[in-house]
């Protein structure tokens, strides 16, 4: 069967369109696909960006305290010594047996009280020799004036030659000189005699005895008896940089008296109080540190010899200053701020600069007395984020430092006390 010429050309339009339309048809299908892949991909990023506006209105809870205008001490800290003014190795000065003593460990003695005995009837029969040799000089001596009276008066009736007078009066001086030899191995054997008994030359306590009764002790021996420390007063020698020297000196050189504390190791207890007795005359190259001491009175026997305290050292007061709490101060690096709560209770981070640091209070610049400034719950704290101040906080009290910010808040370390700077607006005491 034979086809016509326009059937021929019409033949393969047919399959052509329907590819085309399947074509068509897949596209659509990838765009809707497409579309639908987007739309669900877009919607957890609108959660998530719903979500960060609900977390950044989310409220804070803190503890805040208001800045206050006050005074605020300067204090220089270092660590020292406590150094008896008077630590005596007690030895004898005769030798001879030890026959008693008369103290017991530890116990608190005054000068002169009686510590040993030591045997001392050698030395009281040499003292009754030169006592004895004393007594038969002297009586020389007095018969030797009697025989210079008599030559005296015979001379003159010229009954004895000028020689004669001359010779008795270098024979009386002759046993004058006799009797003061004499005398002086008297009063040496006497002191011996008082070298037998030992007592405590200060007021001190008494360390562990060394020797016991019995013993053969020697004089001015290398071993020493027992050991008495002065308690009372007491001094303790600390260091500080030497940054430090000028300020001292000039306080003392216009003769105020600087106070001087002394702390536990971990500067929380004061142990004693006393004040700076001198500063020593050289700084130690090696460290950039020179020496101080300071008295305590002691009269508790808080302070221990040898023991190691800290020092905490007055320098001056700085009155008008703006106080906050040390808690509140947080450090970015190097930089010092604070979060100040604003009017509408949000938080607004502030830079200020911190000049003297005293325990649990701040002096700083950069804020304004009656603000109020975060104390804790520094953990989820920005600026903007609104705040709720929990149970505890306590506006406007300084009087107790609130706990300290979480590692989270950023180096929450507070600034050192030996600060130097001092308040632009502040005025020294």
């Amino acid at each position: 069967m034979n086809s016509t010429p326009d059937e021929a050309k019409q033949a393969p339009v047919a399959p052509k369109t329907g590819r085309r339309a399947l074509v068509v048809i897949t596209l659509c299908v990838l765009v809707g696909a497409g579309y639908l892949l987007s739309q669900t991909r877009n919607e957890p990023a609108k959660k998530g960006k719903s979500g960060g506006k609900t977390g950044q209105s989310a409220v804070v809870p803190v503890a805040v305290a208001k800045v206050r205008r006050g005074s605020v001490n300067e204090f220089i800290t270092g660590l020292g010594t406590v150094t008896p003014l008077r630590t005596v190795a007690v030895t004898s000065r005769v030798a001879g047996e030890l026959m008693n003593i008369g103290y017991t460990e530890g116990q608190i003695v005054k000068k002169g009280d009686l510590l040993a005995v030591i045997d001392p009837r050698p030395y009281q029969a040499v003292l009754v020799q030169a006592q004895g040799q004393l007594a038969r000089d002297q009586a020389l001596l007095k018969n030797a004036y009697i025989d210079l009276d008599r030559y005296k008066k015979a001379y003159q009736v010229h009954s004895i030659p000028e020689q004669q007078l001359a010779t008795q009066q270098a024979t009386v001086e002759q046993d004058e000189g006799i009797v003061k030899l004499d005398q002086g191995n008297m009063d040496a054997a006497q002191v011996n005699v008082d070298y037998t008994k030992i007592s405590s030359p200060v007021d001190g306590r008494v360390g562990l005895r060394l020797v016991d009764p019995g013993n053969i002790v020697q004089a001015n021996g290398t071993n020493s008896l027992l050991v008495v420390t002065q308690l009372q007063p007491i001094t303790v020698i600390f260091t500080v940089a030497e940054d430090y020297i000028s300020e001292v000196v000039s306080q003392m050189r216009a003769g105020r008296t600087l106070r001087v504390d002394a702390l536990d190791r971990d500067q929380q207890k004061e142990i004693a109080p006393g004040t700076l007795l001198t500063i020593d005359n050289q700084v130690d190259t090696t460290t950039g540190t020179v020496k101080m001491k300071a008295t305590f009175p002691n009269e508790d026997n808080a302070l221990f010899p040898n023991e190691f305290v800290n020092a905490k050292l007055l320098v001056r007061t700085l009155s008008n200053v703006d106080l906050v709490p040390s808690a509140a101060i947080q450090h970015d690096n190097d930089v010092a701020f604070v979060y100040v709560v604003r009017p509408d209770n949000t938080a607004q981070s502030r830079n200020v600069t911190v000049t003297v640091t005293d325990g649990d209070t701040t002096a700083v610049t950069g804020v304004e007395p009656g603000e109020t400034v975060v104390t804790d719950g520094f953990d989820k704290l920005q600026d903007g984020v609104k705040l709720s101040i929990h149970a505890g906080a306590t506006l406007g009290s300084d009087s107790s430092a609130p706990p300290a910010a979480s590692p989270a808040a950023g180096a929450n370390a507070r600034p050192s006390a030996q600060s130097k700077s001092a308040h632009p607006n502040g005025t020294a005491e």
